[in-house]
């Protein structure tokens, strides 16, 4: 199933910067590992925002809501999810 998640991040005015570095450092290690599993297909920033906008690839819904709240930023972020399937007019074959 796939998911385009669209990811606010809004941190604490008042968060200590040594506390932001560290979340930053292990959301990081965890969107790759995600990515490199192939369930964070694609992941894009939107310019101008802390946020970004990507796809998922995951078996379930329920699967999608664990990853997301396995994400060390969870709980400072505004999540839109969007379930998407394949478009009749689309060329791409290998997608879903």
């Amino acid at each position: 199933m796939l998911f385009q998640v669209e990811m606010d991040v809004r941190l604490p005015h008042d968060m200590k910067p040594e506390v932001v570095d560290e979340l930053k450092r292990v959301e990081r290690e965890r969107a790759q590992s995600l990515q490199h599993e192939g369930k964070w297909r694609h992941l894009w920033r939107v310019a101008g925002r802390y946020a970004n906008v990507s796809v998922f690839d995951v078996e379930s819904v329920d699967e999608l809501h664990s990853l997301l709240t396995s994400l060390p930023l969870f709980p400072y972020m505004a999540i839109k999810v969007t379930a998407l399937c394949r478009h009749p007019s689309s060329v791409r074959d290998g997608d879903r």
